[in-house]
C-alpha cells in the first residue's frame, strides 16, 4: 500500500505520483539509521579493535624507555627490540589460525568474547614484568587476541549489518583501532610504560560487559538450525517498522543453499576461490603497503630522518590525522563507493612513500645519533646528506609524508579490505576464509615488521619505502582489474554474483 506522504521523511519526501513505494530493503536502511540497537551491538564488539589498535602500537613509546633502562632485565638490545616489536604479528597469525576454527565453532560473538583471556593475560605479563620473556610472551598473546578479532569482528558486523549502512559499520573496525593507537600514543606523553599495559585492561572488560548483552548474528544461528533464535536476533538488531521477516526469509533462503560444508571439489570452483583469493590479496597487498613497520617504528622512524618536533609529539599528531580520516572513510564509503576510495588511497600512499624515500636519500640527516631501535647505525647508500638544523622547515617533510601515508591509508586500503572480506566471502567458508586472511596479513606483517630493521641497515632507510611505493602502484592495478563493486548490495546479492558471474552487477 501506498505510504502517506505525510510519513515520508525529509530527503525521501516526493510529490511525484510515479515513485513507487519504498521496498523492504530501503526500508530496512532507513531503520537501521533509527535504530541504536545495531549501533549498539557494533560498538560493543570493536572495543576489540580498540584493544587491537592500542596493543599494535605498544612498543612505539616503550621501545626508547626500555632502550634506556637502567635495569639490566628489563634493558633491550636492538635485536631484541625488533623481536620485542616484531613478535606480536606472530601472536596474531596465530589468532587468525585459531579464528579458522572458533570463529564457526563458538560463533562470531563468542570467539570475540574469548580474545578477552589472552589480551588481559598479556596486558597483566607486560605490566609485570621482570625479564624479556616476560615483555615477548605478554607482546605475543595481545597479539593473539589482536588477530583472533581481526578476524571476528568484521565478519560479525558485516552479518548484523543492514545492506545500506553497512559500509559506515563496516569502516569502524578501523576507526576503533585507530582511535586504540592514538589513545596509545597521547596516554604515552603521560603515563610510564607499565602504567600503559595496566590502561590497555580497561577496553578489555568493557567489551566482554557489553558484548555479554549483544545477540549472535542471526546468520550464524540459521547456520547451526537456531531458527528461532536467530529471528529474535534479527528483531532484536532492527526496529519495529522494519520488515524483519522478509529479510529474514533472504538470509534463510541463502543459509538453506549452503547447509553443507564446502567440499574439497567445491573449493576448486571459482564461484568458491574467487572471492576468497581476491580477499587474501587484499588483505596481502594491504601489509605490503608497510602500513605495519611503520606503526610498529613510527618513533623511531621519527628520531632517524631529523624531525623539527620531538619524535613523541610527531607520533600523536599522526594518529589523529588517522583517526580523522577513517572517519572521512566511514561517511564517503556508501556515498563514492568502495573502489573509489581505493584509487584515492593508493595514490595517496604512493606518493607519500615516494617523498620519503627521496627525502631520506637526499634530505637531512640529525646532528647527533639516536639510540632509537638501531635505525640510526644504518647508512643512507653512501650518500652525503646536510646536518640538519633544529629550526630547519624541510625536516618537517618526514611528518608531512607520513600524516599523508597514514591518512590514504586510512581512507581506503585500510578499513576497506576488512569490509570487503567480510562482504565477498561465500557464508559457507566466512569463518575459515576470514581466519585464513588474517592469518596470510599477519604473517606477511612479521617478515615486513622483523625485516625491515636488517634491510635498513644493509641498504638504507630509504629503499623500504621505495619499495612499499611500488606495491602501492601494483595496488592500484589490482583495484582496477580485480576488485568488485559492493556499495548497496545486501550479502545475499553479493554472493549470487560470484556464483553466477555477472561481472555487471558490481561495476
Amino acid at each position: 500500500m501506498q505510504e502517506p506522504l505525510l510519513g515520508a521523511e525529509g530527503l525521501d519526501y516526493d510529490t511525484f505520483p510515479e515513485k513507487p513505494p519504498p521496498s523492504p530493503a530501503e526500508r530496512a536502511r532507513v531503520g537501521a539509521l533509527q535504530n541504536k540497537r545495531v549501533f549498539l551491538a557494533t560498538f560493543a564488539a570493536v572495543l576489540g579493535n580498540f584493544s587491537f589498535g592500542y596493543a599494535l602500537v605498544y612498543t612505539s613509546p616503550v621501545i626508547p624507555a626500555l632502550e634506556q633502562s637502567t635495569d639490566p632485565d628489563l634493558h633491550l638490545t636492538k635485536t631484541q627490540a625488533s623481536w620485542f616489536g616484531s613478535v606480536f604479528t606472530l601472536g596474531a597469525a596465530a589468532g587468525g589460525l585459531s579464528a579458522m576454527v572458533l570463529s564457526d565453532l563458538l560463533g562470531r560473538k563468542l570467539s570475540i568474547m574469548f580474545s578477552a583471556i589472552p589480551s588481559a593475560a598479556g596486558y597483566a605479563l607486560m605490566a609485570g614484568a621482570h625479564g624479556l620473556w616476560m615483555l615477548l610472551l605478554g607482546r605475543t598473546l595481545t597479539g593473539f587476541a589482536g588477530g583472533l578479532t581481526a578476524a571476528c569482528i568484521p565478519v560479525y558486523v558485516s552479518e548484523i549489518a543492514p545492506p545500506g549502512v553497512r559500509g559506515a559499520l563496516g569502516a569502524t573496525p578501523q576507526l576503533m583501532a585507530v582511535f586504540g593507537s592514538l589513545s596509545l600514543y597521547a596516554l604515552g606523553l603521560l603515563l610510564p610504560w607499565r602504567w600503559l599495559a595496566v590502561a590497555g585492561e580497561g577496553p578489555v572488560l568493557v567489551m566482554v560487559l557489553l558484548l555479554s548483552f549483544m545477540p549472535n548474528s542471526p546468520r550464524f544461528l540459521l547456520s547451526r538450525g537456531r531458527d528461532e533464535e536467530a529471528l529474535q536476533a534479527l528483531t532484536w538488531l532492527r526496529p519495529a517498522d522494519a520488515d524483519v521477516h522478509w529479510e529474514f526469509e533472504q538470509i534463510q533462503d541463502n543459509v538453506r543453499r549452503q547447509s553443507s560444508r564446502v567440499s574439497w571439489a567445491e573449493a576448486r570452483d571459482p564461484h568458491m576461490y574467487r572471492p576468497v583469493l581476491i580477499a587474501l590479496l587484499m588483505r596481502f597487498l594491504q601489509q605490503l603497503t608497510g602500513i605495519t613497520p611503520i606503526l610498529v617504528y613510527l618513533q623511531p622512524i621519527f628520531d632517524s630522518t631529523a624531525v623539527l618536533l620531538p619524535p613523541k609529539d610527531d607520533a600523536a599528531i599522526v594518529g589523529a590525522v588517522r583517526l580523522l580520516s577513517v572517519l572521512i572513510a566511514a561517511f564517503a564509503m556508501d556515498l563514492a563507493g568502495r573502489k573509489v576510495l581505493l584509487f584515492v588511497s593508493a595514490t595517496i600512499m604512493f606518493a607519500a612513500n615516494l617523498t620519503l624515500g627521496l627525502y631520506v636519500h637526499f634530505g637531512p640527516r640529525p646532528l647527533t645519533p639516536n639510540s632509537t631501535v638501531g635505525l640510526e647505525t644504518l647508512s643512507l647508500a653512501g650518500t652525503e646528506q646536510p646536518p640538519a638544523t633544529p629550526t630547519s622547515y624541510l625536516t618537517l617533510v618526514p611528518l608531512l609524508a607520513t600524516m599523508f601515508f597514514i591518512m590514504g591509508y586510512a581512507m581506503g586500503w585500510g578499513p576497506i579490505t576488512w569490509l570487503l572480506m567480510s562482504e565477498i566471502l561465500p557464508l559457507r567458508a566466512r569463518g575459515v576464509a576470514s581466519g585464513l586472511c588474517v592469518l596470510v596479513s599477519w604473517l606477511t606483517a612479521f617478515v615486513l615488521t622483523k625485516s625491515f630493521l636488517l634491510v635498513v641497515r644493509a641498504f638504507g632507510l630509504q629503499v623500504p619505502f621505495f619499495f612499499f611505493a611500488a606495491i602501492c602502484l601494483v595496488s592500484l592495478v589490482f583495484t582496477g582489474c580485480c576488485v568488485p563493486e559492493t556499495k548497496g548490495r545486501s550479502l545475499e546479492q553479493i554472493e549470487s554474483f560470484f556464483s553466477s558471474r555477472r561481472r555487471a552487477f558490481l561495476h
